[in-house]
Order: structure tokens, then sequence, then C-alpha cells
């Protein structure tokens, strides 16, 4: 079965068409930058014009969205315009393009990806899933069960969220060195660790293509793995989260 995945981000819309039985891509992945006040009106038109049209989908979307969401309904919005709070994405697409959705958080879409698809990961135990880019996204899974919208990225860190101090925009605002970031980033390994102490962590979000930059310097007392599908975990993700 195939499915469009779409994964709305605070720095980019991304999407591509996904065999969600093997999580293979079977299109060009398509991106957009996220418009400045990234309203619904805005990112959907951006969806049609740069995904739809250009991909000729008429078929099932999975969307992956920054946010707290249930049953397809959105109740945060984080880096992104807080117009989407109240939204149902499942009544949007339906209505905007008339097509079925399915919505998830998205960094859930991305943990579901590679406990699906990343032999590495561990089986048993408490598995957390970081992506880091605009925000820090985050996913837990027990045994394997995914526990939904577990968002770690906004524990406090000297007095503001943990993200505005560990994210990858910080590590730019701040022109940080990997050795630097990383010192910071270790930071917030070890205050996870604390409250959780997870098995095994997993990588993943935009930064997760320079995992071997920093990797060296990230301490922690679990194992961490790069996410197999590194920034596709999220469209892959999204798509399966359709079955």
């Amino acid at each position: 079965m195939n499915v469009l995945g779409i994964d709305i981000g605070g720095s980019g819309v991304k999407g591509a068409i996904v065999d969600i039985d093997s999580g293979e891509l079977l299109s060009q992945k398509i991106r957009f930058i996220t418009p400045n006040k990234p309203t619904p009106k805005k990112i959907f038109d951006g969806i049609k014009s740069n995904i739809l049209d250009e991909l000729k989908w008429d078929g099932n979307v999975g969307c992956g969205f920054p946010g707290v969401v249930k049953k397809n309904k959105i109740y945060s919005a984080a880096n992104i315009e807080k117009k989407w709070i109240g939204l149902n994405l499942k009544k949007k697409f339906h209505k905007k393009f008339n097509l079925r959705c399915k919505a998830i958080n998205d960094a859930d879409a991305a943990g579901l990806s590679e406990i699906a698809l990343n032999p590495k990961v561990v089986k048993s135990g408490t598995v957390l899933v970081i992506t880091v880019g605009t925000g820090l996204g985050t996913s837990m899974f027990i045994d394997g069960k995914l526990i939904p919208n577990f968002e770690l990225g906004h524990l406090k860190m000297y007095g503001d969220s943990a993200e505005k101090y560990a994210s990858n925009l910080a590590r730019k605002k701040l022109n940080l060195s990997w050795k630097e970031w990383s010192a910071r980033f270790t930071e917030y390994i070890e205050y996870i660790e604390f409250l959780f102490s997870p098995h095994q962590i997993i990588f993943g979000g935009g930064i997760s293509k320079y995992f071997n930059e920093f990797e060296s310097n990230l301490k922690s007392k679990c194992e961490i793995i790069p996410a197999k599908n590194r920034n596709n975990a999220g469209i892959i993700g999204a798509a399966t989260s359709f079955k």
C-alpha cells in the first residue's frame, strides 16, 4: 500500500510517496521552506502547489505535525503559528483536497519509522527518539509500544524550554561549534536520563546527517544510535501511521 507522507516542520515541509510495508520512498522527496507566520492557509497552499500537484497525488495521506495531536486534532503548536490549535487535520484534508488523512505528532512519526525499520533498535525496555532541528522533538517507546505526544523538548532548562538551549536552531543562532553544542546536548541527555532512564536513545532530525561530526562528544549512560532513516523518518512514519 502506498501513502503520501507529509512532515510539517518549523523550518521546512517535506513530502514523498511511501511504500508503507517496506518504508521505501517511491518518489522524490519534495521540500519547501516553511513560510513566515506559517498559518494553516499558507502551509496548505504550499502542500497543494509543491507536493500534491507536483506528485499528482490523489490517494491517502499521513501527516506529521509539530505539536500534540490526538485523534487528528491539534492541541499545541511548537515553532509554528498558534492558529493551528484546534484544527482537525483529517477534516481539513478532506474538505480542502477531498483526501483521506491521518495526523500524528511529528516526533512520534519519526519514532514509529525507527522502531519498525531500524534493526539496531532494542526490542525491550525504554527507547527514546530525539529529533533535533528547529526544536527538540521526542517520542518514547516501552517494549515497542508508543507513548504518544511525549513532548520532552519543552522541559525547562535554565529558565526556558530545553529546545531553546540545545536544538539545532540554538546552535545556529549562537554560532556554536559541534563540540560546544554537544556539551549542551549532553546536559539535555543527562536531564532526560535522570527522569526516565532510557535503555537506548535514537538520534534523528535534520542534524542527524552530521552525526559522525559530533558522536564522540556526546556523553550518555545508555547507547546512542543515529536514526536509520535520518531526516526521512518523519515522512516514512507519517505515512505508515495510516495503517
